[in-house]
């Protein structure tokens, strides 16, 4: 086994896509989106996403960028409805299992507790959720965004609110440049 200082797949220096570059060096907050299950005929679907964002305005609305190709987007399109939690910094290892990038025995599921919803599953761990309603999708270069009414926010405590010796581990989970980021780290 050899340790890399660098992803092993990346592409080399010169072919790396511009956009793609830059999109890296924004940090985004690691959310679990999840759909589906009683819903769905008891179907789960679930992905990792960190391309997205919450617009206030009369109603909340949440907007996210997700592969074309996912089990989510096809859960979500033919219920309407899903669940966004707010991935931790412990809960680093299930974000790999949701993108896909780590083993899941059993299925993605069988790696943590969910509770099931009227608007599909949600992360019985998770203390920051919503439960959103489908509005709209468009294609937008390489992804679907999908737009969401919040109908339902839980706000829970993080990064010691509640639990002093915490010490950032409910703080959200944050990606940049294909790392997770410790909370309270110094950038890179």
């Amino acid at each position: 086994m050899t340790i890399h200082d660098t992803h092993p797949f990346a592409d080399p220096e010169g072919a790396r896509e511009p956009g793609r570059r830059l999109r890296g060096r924004l940090t985004g907050t690691v959310s679990l989106w999840t759909a589906g299950g009683a819903l769905a005929g008891g179907e789960r679907a679930g992905l990792t996403v960190s391309s997205w964002l919450v617009v206030a305005g009369e109603e909340t609305r949440v907007v996210a960028m997700l592969d074309p190709d996912s089990d989510l987007l096809d859960a979500l399109e033919r219920t309407g409805r899903a669940v966004v939690a707010l991935l931790t910094w412990e809960q680093r290892a299930l974000a790999d299992v949701f993108a896909g990038q780590a083993p899941a025995p059993g299925g993605m599921f069988a790696q943590a507790a969910f509770v099931d919803t009227d608007h599909g599953p949600r992360l019985a761990s998770a203390t920051t959720w919503a439960d959103v309603r489908l509005e709209s999708t468009a294609t937008v270069g390489w992804s679907t965004q999908v737009t969401c009414v919040a109908e339902h926010v839980e706000i829970g405590g993080e990064d010691g609110e509640d639990d002093p010796d915490d010490e950032g581990r409910r703080a959200p989970l944050e990606h940049r440049r294909g790392r997770y980021r410790r909370p309270g780290a110094a950038s890179r």
